[in-house]
């Protein structure tokens, strides 16, 4: 692994660590065949229940040689398959082929999220089940404004990462229904800790 990419895997794993006690509530009801868009450095590779017998992890920066993704890698009990591919392009996967789809603080990255939320749903079995945890706008005002204030900026310094996308809007212009959206503020600066927690289904 080149420098830069090794010291951005290293960095990456250390600052979403800050977050990982909210990971299992997030993933506690995923079950079957699962596409997790955003895999990063596998940090919710523990936090899987048992009831998951496959994992597909998405990213379009694939990180090799980190010895803590190594480890987890080798502890999990079911066969993870690594794609490097962007989540709003076209996947290759056929329609419905997942049990469940996965994101954990990725939609505030992608280019194009409604976009890819369509292709995540498309993905999906009908009666399948797409489950997020995602920081995004506050719910008060004066927040909301700092937000869209000194979101330019942050999305140049931070890799793309938007701090004021609604969350809970951009899952339903994707095509799904939200079944359950918990939201509430965690740890750290107000501008990055409102969080999104839900659980939705594919539009009819």
């Amino acid at each position: 692994m080149e420098l830069r990419k090794r010291l951005r895997a290293y960095v990456l794993d250390w600052t979403m660590r800050a977050v990982n006690e909210l990971r299992g509530e997030a993933l506690a009801a995923t079950a079957g065949d699962v596409l997790e868009v955003g895999f990063g450095t596998g940090l919710n590779l523990s936090h899987y229940p048992r009831g998951v017998t496959t994992l597909l992890a998405l990213d379009p920066n694939v990180v090799e040689g980190l010895p803590a993704l190594e480890e987890r890698l080798r502890r999990v009990a079911f066969p993870v398959e690594r794609c490097p591919l962007r989540a709003d392009g076209v996947l290759p996967f056929d329609t419905g082929r997942f049990d469940c789809v996965v994101t954990t603080w990725a939609l505030c990255s992608i280019p194009d999220p409604v976009r890819a939320l369509a292709e995540m749903r498309r993905v999906l079995k009908s009666n399948g089940r797409y489950h997020f945890i995602e920081h995004g706008r506050a719910p008060f005002e004066r927040t909301a404004r700092w937000q869209d204030r000194l979101n330019p900026l942050w999305r140049r310094c931070a890799d793309g990462c938007n701090m004021n996308r609604r969350i809970d809007h951009l899952v339903v212009e994707g095509g799904f229904q939200l079944a359950s959206l918990d939201r509430f503020r965690h740890r750290g600066p107000g501008l990055l800790a409102h969080m999104y927690r839900g659980v939705a289904t594919p539009t009819p």
